[in-house]
């Protein structure tokens, strides 16, 4: 069982360490909690995927896909990404208890101000949130279409985990972006995006779990507006004349398309972060926006010394060892370190002899 979070804004390349653990981890189970207010894009087999509703373990052709409990569905996402990525009924299960996102909880959002608040996306995640709260939502098991999906998710998955089956449980957003634990509410999310709220929201209880995989971004990014404090903000022409990137960088955003902010690496987010969710180990996105030249590398022996002296740092502060590393966009840009049972500074050692 492998949970994966966010350690700062979201952006953090979750969906990405999500598609690669469930292709060489063989997944049985791809899990997705929370809602289409945040997406996730990567580029697999030369196909750029862009999700916002189904795991990133679509990938898998072997993996079931499970949309939890704690999901908040929007039907026309869901039905566009089932025909996109042609998704039958018995590869997909939708619990009985996922919230529905009625399309009049966009607008009542924008009414309420909260694109002005905290440049929410206005998907009508938080307001289906709130409606679940006040026990007035419409759940999936109501909704006839989707009677072809309803089942169980804790219980497929309580149900794979005691057979010693492969599970992956993918979060979204990141911990900076907590309504619990974020820093600078109210420029947060309307969820916990904690490991502890992750697994809450599928039905799993924590001794289940074998690892947490924390997600972090060399520059951190929050959506554009009045999405709440970023310490240490900078451009991305910035970052594109530090990398020496030949062509213009401008991440946007999966779920509006808007531009990202950006920002140099905060260690005291990412401290917060480890303290909360106890990572087994780190996984690193966007390695290459600290050098160009780092794009693509499949080895650490063929990563610069700015990219190897950050990841020290970076286990230094944690004092958790750093299991991947992405080099792109793509999920086989990725140094995998897991089995290496090795620190970076010890990498350091054996490379500079």
């Amino acid at each position: 069982m492998v949970v994966v979070c966010g350690g700062q804004f979201g952006g953090e390349g979750k969906g990405k360490f999500a598609a690669y653990l469930s292709l060489v981890e063989n997944a049985k189970l791809a899990v997705r909690v929370g809602g289409p207010n945040s997406g996730r894009r990567f580029y697999y087999n030369g196909q750029t995927i862009v999700l916002r509703c189904i795991p990133a373990g679509v990938v898998n052709p072997r993996t079931r896909l499970l949309l939890a409990p704690g999901t908040y569905i929007d039907l026309s996402v869901l039905h566009d990404e089932i025909e996109r990525y042609n998704i039958k009924p018995e590869r997909l299960g939708i619990d009985r208890n996922a919230v529905i996102i009625e399309p009049e909880y966009r607008l009542l959002e924008k009414k309420i101000g909260l694109d002005a608040l905290c440049s929410s996306t206005l998907s009508g995640t938080g307001y289906a949130v709130a409606m679940k709260a006040l026990r007035i939502a419409k759940l999936a098991k109501d909704v006839k279409e989707l009677k072809p999906f309803i089942t169980d998710v804790s219980e497929e998955v309580n149900n794979a985990v005691d057979k010693g089956e492969n599970v992956i449980i993918e979060g979204t957003q990141g911990i900076g972006l907590s309504v619990h634990h974020s820093p600078y509410y109210p420029y947060t999310t309307s969820r916990d995006t904690s490991c502890s709220g992750i697994i809450s929201e599928v039905g799993l209880s924590p001794k289940v779990v074998d690892y947490i995989v924390l997600c972090v971004r060399t520059f951190p990014i929050r959506v554009e507006g009045n999405s709440g404090p970023l310490p240490r903000e900078i451009t991305w022409e910035d970052v594109r004349v530090r990398s020496k990137y030949p062509y213009e960088i401008v991440e946007r955003t999966s779920a509006t398309n808007r531009a990202r902010r950006v920002a140099e690496f905060d260690e005291e987010i990412v401290k917060r972060a480890v303290m909360i969710n106890r990572p087994d180990y780190i996984a690193v996105h966007g390695i290459d926006y600290l050098n160009y030249n780092n794009r693509g590398r499949t080895r650490i022996d063929e990563l610069d010394e700015n990219a190897l002296v950050f990841l020290k740092r970076l286990e230094e502060i944690t004092n958790t060892c750093i299991g991947l590393i992405s080099t792109g966009p793509a999920v086989d840009q990725i140094i995998d370190m897991r089995n290496k049972q090795v620190r970076i500074d010890e990498w350091i050692n054996m490379l500079t002899k």
